[in-house]
């Protein structure tokens, strides 16, 4: 039964629950709570590291070498154990390979079975691209399965106030549908710039399919615009052709079709113009430079892995690229797609789990608790002054803890 503390007794404590132990137990029979002698030692330990490292940086390359070669290496415990269970340890080794061969084989077979889903949905995929582009109208059975009738109770409160007179012209399809779903995904929609809006507004159908080998194709189709002439935009998500631990399919590269820009529409780069002087003549000129730029048509040139020739010259952050484009394709694939529906109204966002920005969406409560129990002696100091203090007055009301 949670305990009761009137308000207003900052020198008060809450009782201590029962069955709870005086002391706090130990993580584990060898913890030891580190005290402030303890983290201060360590803190000038890390310091002084961190000093010897900046000044060192060959020691730096050569300790890392140095355990980057112990990776993988036995620690000779195996070795040392008597040769018949040295036996019995090497039988689990071949037990395990043929663990590991089941597990390619569980891989493909789930590979198969979204082969064979994907079949089914392939139909629904192609009537919802009508809906869409207005080449034909929802069935009165397929409208009613998707009333949600909270909502359309209040959509018809609404709509008693608007005027229902149809436009001159009749509204077609759904007009910036691939858009609208593309910038409620989160993802995506850190890749749209405002430039970008305008030739997304043509997209017409997002759609993907399998590979004859582990991987898949993003498909995007365009109806005609003044950005570009193709028709059609793939990337393409490459596998290897071996399968990783546990028998996953390990994520090998990524190709992209090439985007056949109009004069002076590329949206992957801008013109950035510069005035120079002639030394001699003092006479000025404008020079322009195309450099690249933000743009979700990046999308479709995607980063590559570096070779091992090529150490001395890779980017730094190529590693973080290639993870982010591959999850990028991943969401098209997973999350768009299948439930465009529910990005386009924005309902999916519900089911995402942010991990950014939680620490401004949520205050310290220890902090507001601090507020209180200022505000709360506070009162009490005031009211003490000329009287009966408020605590006392109010007894009745509590605190649950």
């Amino acid at each position: 039964m949670a305990s009761e503390i009137p308000k207003g007794r900052g020198n008060m404590t809450a009782p201590t629950p029962q069955n709870t132990p005086a002391n706090n137990a130990p993580i584990s029979s060898h913890a030891q709570a580190p005290n402030v002698g303890s983290i201060a030692e360590e803190d000038l330990d890390r310091a002084a590291a961190a000093s010897l490292f900046a000044q060192n940086p060959a020691l730096v390359s050569m300790m890392q070498s140095k355990l980057s070669s112990l990776v993988g290496r036995s620690s000779g415990y195996v070795e040392s154990l008597p040769a018949p269970v040295r036996r019995r340890v090497t039988g689990l080794k071949g037990i395990q390979k043929d663990h590991s061969k089941l597990e390619a084989e569980f891989q493909e077979e789930v590979l198969q079975l979204e082969k064979k889903y994907f079949a089914k949905f392939t139909p629904l995929y192609e009537k919802r691209a009508k809906i869409i582009n207005g080449d034909t109208e929802p069935t009165d059975a397929e409208i009613e399965a998707g009333k949600d009738e909270e909502k359309e109770e209040a959509e018809a409160d609404k709509a008693d106030d608007k005027d229902d007179s149809e436009p001159a012209e009749p509204t077609k399809g759904i007009p910036e549908f691939w858009l609208s779903a593309m910038k409620n995904q989160v993802s995506l929609a850190e890749l749209i710039t405002d430039r970008d809006e305008e030739a997304l507004r043509h997209l017409t159908d997002v759609r993907m399919e399998y590979l004859d080998r582990p991987g898949f194709r993003l498909i995007f189709d365009f109806a005609a615009n003044d950005f570009f002439t193709n028709k059609t935009i793939t990337k393409t998500y490459y596998y290897r052709e071996e399968n990783g631990y546990g028998g996953d399919f390990i994520y090998d590269h990524a190709d992209g079709d090439k985007i056949d820009w109009k004069a002076g529409k590329d949206l992957t780069v801008r013109v950035e113009s510069k005035k120079q002087r002639n030394k001699n003549t003092k006479q000025t000129r404008v020079v322009k430079k195309t450099v690249p730029t933000e743009s979700f048509f990046n999308f479709f040139s995607p980063p590559t892995a570096p070779d091992d020739d090529d150490e001395e010259d890779v980017e730094p952050d190529i590693e973080e690229r290639l993870e982010l484009d591959y999850q990028l394709g991943e969401d098209i694939k997973e999350k768009l797609i299948p439930r465009a529906i529910d990005w386009f109204t924005g309902e999916a966002l519900q089911f995402e789990e942010y991990e950014e920005g939680s620490d401004d969406m949520y205050a310290d409560d220890d902090d507001d608790d601090d507020e209180d129990e200022e505000e709360a002696d506070s009162d009490d100091d005031e009211e003490e002054e000329g009287g009966q203090p408020r605590s006392q007055q109010n007894s009745s009301e509590c605190k649950n803890q």
